[in-house]
């Protein structure tokens, strides 16, 4: 059974071709006699019409391969701008990365610049803990710069904090504004128009945002806005570095004295470069002499 069908198969298709052949033949001989007959018409119209059996799904297929080509090329092209515009994503990260260094940079420069009385040294914050963020910060320089436990540290507006530890190469810096009191102990004096007062810079109010400065030796010529720097009484830190400025002074809660808030020079949350405040030039000057 199977081999008749087969056979069938094969009989039609030989006849089929045997036709086509025919009717190429029929055409040949039309056109080189140059005459047009009947059969010759019936020959043209037979032929277009097994062109346009055969042609018409060839085309369909080429229409079909072109359009998988074309998804494809495009989607191609689209995975390509994509990591065109993830580039471009990142690095405009790392644009905006660097402008704020730079930004920091000249800031920190800036204040260097007013530090000319001072022996000092440029760090860059290198650890910050989320935890511990506003106590602690790690910064690139140890005592291989010649940094010391107890040195002030100054951001760019100013004084930030102070040494609790250095290492070879790092250092631990304890901020103004952390809740171990001890911290922020500086002799400050506040400046106004020619007159001083001394104090001492006990801690910091979360919620005023400010320093409070006691032990004040007078408070009638404390204003608004007076300038506070470090004193140098002590020993502990150089004299005349900048605090910050009065906010408003008022009676501490017993009544009896009169506590001055102070808002800090620069803020606590955006520190990436700092300089720490060695000694004064004159003293190094002295040191290298002797």
């Amino acid at each position: 059974m199977k081999n008749a069908k087969i056979s069938k198969k094969i009989i039609i298709t030989i006849i089929i071709a045997l036709l086509v052949i025919a009717l190429v033949i029929f055409s040949t001989i039309g056109l080189r006699s140059g005459k047009s007959s009947k059969y010759q018409s019936m020959v043209d119209d037979g032929m277009a019409m097994v062109d346009r059996v055969i042609s018409a799904p060839l085309r369909g297929i080429h229409a079909m391969v072109d359009s998988v080509h074309t998804v494809f090329t495009t989607m191609e092209e689209n995975e390509q701008l994509k990591k065109r515009i993830d580039n471009y994503t990142n690095l405009e990260a790392q644009n905006e990365a660097y402008r704020d260094e730079n930004k920091a940079l000249r800031a920190q420069l800036e204040m260097n610049e007013t530090l000319t009385n001072y022996d000092t040294v440029t760090a860059s914050v290198i650890n910050r803990s989320p935890d511990n963020w506003q106590n602690i910060l790690i910064v690139d320089c140890g005592t291989k710069q010649g940094v010391k436990e107890g040195m002030a540290v100054m951001g760019s507006k100013g004084l930030i904090g102070r040494v609790i530890q250095a290492n070879r190469t790092t250092s631990k810096v304890q901020l103004l504004i952390s809740s171990d009191n001890k911290s922020s102990h500086y002799p400050v004096m506040i400046q106004n128009k020619g007159t001083e007062v001394y104090g001492l810079l006990d801690s910091y109010s979360s919620k005023d945002n400010a320093y409070i400065v006691k032990q004040l030796t007078s408070d009638s010529h404390v204003k608004e806005g007076d300038r506070v720097i470090t004193s140098g009484l002590g020993g502990r830190s150089p004299k005349g570095l900048f605090v910050g400025t009065v906010q408003k002074v008022k009676k501490d809660r017993y009544g009896l004295n009169k506590e001055v808030y102070v808002r800090p020079a620069g803020s606590m949350y955006d520190i990436s470069v700092v300089t720490v405040i060695k000694r004064l030039a004159t003293e190094s000057e002295s040191e290298n002499e002797s």
